[in-house]
């Protein structure tokens, strides 16, 4: 079995604060923890009201100091909106307080919308080219320091934080593997370039001082329930949300709805099909099944789970749920 890993996004449901979210994540977090999840990361986004974890590294040492062995980190934080200095600190500090726990999963989107961008950053002058460079920047940070150094985080220097390449197009895969870093595929929302971004990164892979290997980690929706019919319902909440967010009208998570995609264009229809591709979704059987396809499929070395329930022991109960039918790859 490989291993099997958290992507939460912290949702706040409609009728709920955000308060209940973030402890809902430690909840699930400890969790998780009792049932052998390798990882829990939480998400980097700004101006979502039914995300909370735009505090990424508040919400890391949240959840890292209420469990004790689960790995807790980034799924990402997106460098384009911070000073490569200031994650080094942050993430610097968190591997201080929790050695051996810290994960810093890096993504080159901002994380929302463009007139937050600007409120984030100020300006919006950087290129492309400008992420490449703050992950090394940031890489030297995290390393010891060099003689004659003149700037070194405090936190910071000398944790070795593992640093992973998130991305959803073949721009991730070649930088991860030109860099020798771990790759975690954003196939839960965008599954289009998963196979040719696999194919890139181990073709190319150069190995480094962090990872001798290539390593690929991939998202995965689950939602599992007794019966299909009830996991096919339970996820209606999360389709709702993600179709208001590509309207352009983001809101909290609602409650699930039957049959609410009977109104959807057949382009979002055709967008909700191709998010199902890297699906789980109904009984314990169903979800095995799916998951030993993907799986095989794609060759992937740890799979990240993601689920958004609008009540949270369902929620739990899906996760637990996802153990059981890993036991069936």
């Amino acid at each position: 079995m490989i291993p099997f890993s958290v992507l939460d996004l912290a949702p706040v449901t409609q009728g709920s604060t955000p308060a209940v979210a973030l402890n809902n994540s430690l909840d699930l977090a400890q969790h998780a923890e009792q049932w052998g999840y390798k990882r829990h990361w939480v998400a980097e986004h700004h101006n979502m009201a039914g995300i909370a974890s735009s505090a990424t590294a508040v919400l890391i040492g949240h959840i890292a100091g209420g469990t004790s062995t689960i790995r807790v980190g980034s799924g990402g934080i997106m460098l384009p909106n911070h000073a490569p200095l200031v994650i080094a600190e942050q993430f610097g500090t968190l591997a201080s307080l929790y050695p051996g726990r810290i994960d810093l999963g890096l993504g080159r989107a901002p994380g929302t919308d463009q007139l937050t961008a600007h409120a984030l950053r100020r300006n919006l002058t950087g290129t492309v080219d400008d992420f490449p460079r703050d992950v090394i920047e940031l890489q030297h940070y995290l390393n010891d320091p060099e003689e004659g150094q003149q700037v070194i985080a405090t936190p910071g220097a000398g944790t070795q934080v593992p640093i992973w390449i998130l991305g959803s197009s073949l721009f991730g895969a070649q930088l991860a593997a030109a860099l020798g870093l771990p790759y975690a595929f954003a196939s839960h929302f965008a599954p289009q370039e998963l196979m040719n971004a696999i194919k890139i990164y181990r073709e190319r892979f150069k190995p480094s001082a962090q990872l001798q290997a290539p390593y690929v980690m991939a998202g995965f929706n689950i939602c599992i329930a007794d019966t299909d019919e009830e996991g096919i319902f339970l996820r209606s909440s999360a389709l709702q949300s993600m179709l208001h967010l590509r309207r352009g009208m983001p809101i909290r998570l609602p409650p699930p709805l039957e049959n609410f995609d009977t109104d959807l264009t057949p382009q979002e229809q055709a967008m909700l099909n191709t998010i199902n591709q890297c699906s789980a979704v109904g009984s314990v059987q169903t979800a095995s099944s799916k998951m030993r396809e993907f799986i095989e499929k794609t060759g992937v070395d740890e799979l990240m789970c993601v689920c958004s329930v609008f009540d949270h022991d369902k929620r739990l109960e899906s996760f637990r749920l996802a153990v059981e039918a890993s036991r069936g790859q």
